[in-house]
């Protein structure tokens, strides 16, 4: 609306509630992974009851749908994770035998690894149900996103933030991209005021990442790209699920060749983690 000076009444929202969100009592990697999340806004978009589709970045698979792109995104948000307990400041400081509740394969692995005598628990629902839970004692901590925290002004909640190096965020993670058909020029035209650059070269990068390694739901991956002027880093880890064993990976180059860094860095984590890697 803003970016073309178009009224309220321009546009329609619509709110689909995916198999995602819908999906409560098991964790998402054993009933589909990341596409319960967008199946049934594309099936919307490719039958054309909608023009344009927000998601969270860090939902969407590497493959998308034929016809379809990711083709804007907003500014990026905090990328951290957010610590959350009412027993201790930080994860290092929850006592021995703790019980944290974590969905998220990529925290319950890195959690793990930092703290292998805490025991993680599945830990499903909205952020509200998550919250009571905690409240109530159900878990003595939990970690979430701090960029959905932000949006939703619920920042008070927070105890503490893991930074990025010690604790790498999901690839995507703070990004809000924007789906569309690729044979809508209207749409592209729309949308090319609102696209962000930065975000966009980071995302290119992580997502390339992501694909080599065939990230999905049941992978604990953790990636994030960096720009510093034209200079593109992208630092990766990938985690066996019980958290005994991590590879690490660091990639720099210009930016315009993001997608060929992000390839590299996973290519490089293939190598070094093998093939049965991820069986324990």
């Amino acid at each position: 609306m803003a970016a073309h000076d178009l009224p309220e009444s321009a546009f329609e929202i619509v709110v689909i509630k995916t198999s995602g969100d819908q999906i409560q009592d098991r964790p998402l990697s054993e009933v589909g992974g990341k596409g319960l999340f967008t199946k049934e806004i594309e099936d919307a978009l490719l039958d054309g009851r909608i023009d344009l589709a927000v998601h969270s970045s860090k939902d969407m698979p590497t493959v998308l749908p034929g016809g379809l792109a990711i083709t804007a995104f907003l500014p990026r948000e905090d990328v951290r994770d957010a610590f959350l307990s009412p027993k201790a400041k930080t994860l290092m400081d929850l006592p021995h035998g703790a019980v944290v509740g974590s969905s998220s394969l990529r925290r319950q692995a890195m959690i793990k690894r930092l703290r292998p005598d805490i025991d993680v628990v599945m830990y499903r629902g909205n952020l509200q149900t998550r919250l009571r839970k905690l409240e109530e004692g159900h878990v003595d901590a939990t970690l979430l996103a701090h960029a959905g925290l932000r949006r939703l002004e619920l920042t008070h909640v927070v105890t503490s933030l893991l930074e990025p190096e010690e604790f790498l965020p999901a690839v995507g993670q703070g990004a809000i991209c924007i789906e569309s058909r690729i044979d809508d020029q209207a749409t592209l035209d729309l949308l090319a005021p609102i696209d962000h650059l930065e975000t966009k070269i980071r995302l290119t990068a992580e997502r390339a990442f992501l694909a080599v390694l065939d990230g999905s739901c049941r992978t604990p991956i953790g990636g994030l790209a960096t720009l510093n002027g034209s200079q593109l880093t992208l630092k990766g880890i990938i985690v066996k699920p019980d958290g005994t064993e991590a590879h690490e990976v660091e990639r720099s180059g210009e930016a315009t060749g993001a997608e060929a860094i992000g390839k590299a860095a996973g290519e490089t984590l293939k190598a070094l983690s093998g093939p049965g890697f991820l069986a324990v």
